[in-house]
């Protein structure tokens, strides 16, 4: 039985994470660990997730909740993830991060406490997301540079951070396969007289709105054919999940930093 703590538990992504285990027969939840202040603090984690109690009540002392867990499961802010590194550093435990809007300082963090803790990092935790990055991955690489790229994400309206961490992984993953940099070839912003679209730049389109749990398509568009990559996510359940196989993973690896292509053995450039 996999012991499991999640952090962020509180939040949207925190409770689908807590659902998500409680249905699973091989995991187990040690611990729940939000914000100080939260309201839901010291409730119990069961009914935070809208099941029956289970008799772990939310702390904000991560020792506390991250004690004899193997995992934890991340998905809080970016200001919380060096305190959260240090914390599963000093309890021993493999880290899950789904938190995306990172920082240099924060992705500098995560590097150094790789060393000492199994972290498994990614924008998006997503099992079909990242089947969808691999597969524009390797049409990136076989169109070429006679085709124009597009790529079109859309969230809720409390998302914070724009362009999305998956839009931004997509497009790194397109600008690896031309041999480039994505600081090199982004185009974010359009507006007035902006002349013609300079080859092989990658622009970008951000929609907010609603309760769009998440979608992004990619369009690489020729002179004579586009050929279009879209995935939707439906329920934020599918990033929990996830999330979950890349904690089995973690947990019997040694120290390091990995991401779902490890996770799911897609093959790396």
């Amino acid at each position: 039985m996999l012991k499991v703590a999640v952090l962020g538990a509180a939040g949207r992504m925190g409770r689908a994470v807590l659902s998500c285990v409680f249905e699973a027969d091989d995991v187990q939840l040690i611990g729940a660990i939000t914000e100080p202040g939260d309201r839901f603090l010291g409730r119990d984690a069961g009914e935070v997730a809208g099941v029956d109690p289970v008799g772990i009540p939310l702390t904000d002392e991560r020792k506390q909740g991250l004690h004899a867990a193997q995992v934890a499961i991340d998905f809080t802010l970016p200001s919380a993830t060096e305190a959260n590194l240090r914390a599963c550093i000093e309890s021993g435990t493999a880290l899950v991060i789904g938190t995306t809007g990172l920082e240099d300082r924060q992705q500098k963090a995560i590097e150094k406490a790789a060393h000492e803790i199994p972290v498994v990092y990614a924008r998006n935790l997503s099992v079909g997301v990242n089947v969808f990055m691999d597969l524009v991955g390797r049409a990136a690489k076989a169109l070429g540079d006679g085709y124009d790229v597009e790529i079109i994400e859309a969230h809720h309206r409390h998302k914070v951070d724009a362009p999305s961490g998956t839009a931004l992984a997509l497009g790194e993953r397109i600008a690896a396969a031309k041999g480039r940099k994505l600081g090199d070839l982004g185009v974010y912003a359009r507006h007035g007289r902006t002349g013609p679209r300079v080859p092989g730049t990658i622009g970008f389109a951000v929609v907010r709105g609603g309760n769009v749990v998440g979608e992004h398509t990619v369009r690489f568009i020729g002179a004579e054919e586009q050929v279009e990559f879209r995935h939707e996510a439906a329920d934020r359940k599918t990033f929990a999940r996830g999330a979950l196989r890349a904690a089995r993973w973690a947990a019997g690896q040694a120290p390091g930093l990995y991401s779902m292509t490890d996770v799911l053995g897609l093959a790396r450039d």
